[in-house]
């Protein structure tokens, strides 16, 4: 029977392996690793002499075997097609580097995933969250300012924000270079009031001299800022500017952004260099949360359309 330590062996160097090649981030790779796992100790449970042998013996049926159990357990088909999904770039790794020669995954269907259309909030609300940081104790009002105001400026992911650098801030800079997923870089200008809260910031933080621990922006005197803490303020100043904290999270200002741009005028493919998107469908799910606004394009500019109006 395949032992933990094979497995976990091999799920460590595909890891190490996209990690250098795909420049993908940690997040992913902590992702790939659970997903994984939970495919290998699956498997082990298993009674076939295939799936004995773990992810490089497994055949077609021993994998459908598992596929089965997760929807007995009532799995999301979101949750189920994310595991088949890193379970295929999986197998694809083993058979280049020489551990299978076949791939049974194949031979597996994904389950539908529902389209959900993003959460977003409207400009008021996404104004008095801003705010509402000034509720927040003196030490962290102005850096989580600053860090609100970056992320709905240009539309960042968290990641993203957390890896912006002193340097990459300048008031004769208006614009900034980001590394999204896939190691893809993008220019994404700056409001010019984005870029006075962070200058701002950085002139309070190092009233006494510069940070030395760390170069993140978002860095204080002591500690680098992580998502946790950046999640658990923002749910903070939720609270403060009256919204309930499941609507509130870093990703829903990547949505507000894009949301309020497409509402203001921006066309899609623009949307998606901003957003970094490598497919523009997935630029378009912002559409569908204004079917008011593709009225009124095409009653602006259909000819027909003008003809109508025009008797």
């Amino acid at each position: 029977m395949a032992t933990a330590q094979n497995y976990t062996k091999l799920i460590d160097r595909f890891l190490q392996t996209i990690a250098a090649e795909k420049a993908v981030s940690k997040h992913t790779l902590v992702a790939y690793h659970n997903d994984l796992s939970v495919v290998a100790v699956g498997l082990a449970n298993l009674p076939s002499d295939t799936a004995a042998g773990g992810m490089q013996t497994a055949s077609a049926d021993d994998l459908r075997n598992q596929l089965h159990l997760w929807h007995k357990q009532g799995l999301s088909a979101r949750t189920i097609a994310r595991r088949l999904s890193a379970l295929r770039r999986f197998m694809g790794w083993m058979i280049a580097d020489n551990y299978r020669t076949d791939n049974p995954s194949q031979f597996l269907d994904s389950p539908k995933v529902p389209q959900t259309l993003p959460k977003s909030l409207s400009e008021d609300e996404v104004k008095a969250l801003i705010e509402a940081s000034a509720h927040l104790p003196e030490t962290e009002a102005l850096r989580m300012r600053a860090g609100l105001e970056l992320l709905y400026a240009a539309g960042l992911r968290i990641s993203e924000l957390l890896a912006l650098r002193v340097q990459d801030i300048a008031s004769d800079r208006q614009v900034l270079v980001v590394k999204g997923k896939g190691g893809r870089e993008r220019l994404v200008p700056l409001t010019a009031v984005s870029i006075k809260v962070a200058l701002l910031w950085l002139e309070n933080r190092d009233l006494d001299g510069p940070v030395m621990h760390s170069d993140q922006l978002l860095a204080d005197k002591k500690t680098k800022l992580t998502r946790q803490r950046f999640s658990s303020l923002l749910k903070q100043m939720a609270a403060y500017a009256g919204l309930r904290a499941e609507r509130v999270s870093p990703h829903v200002l990547r949505h507000c952004f894009a949301t309020h741009m497409l509402n203001n005028g921006a066309d899609l493919r623009s949307l998606q260099t901003l957003l970094g998107h490598a497919d523009i469908s997935t630029t378009q799910i912002y559409t569908t949360t204004r079917s008011d606004r593709l009225q009124q394009l095409v009653t602006g500019a259909h000819p027909l359309a003008a003809e109508q109006k025009s008797k």
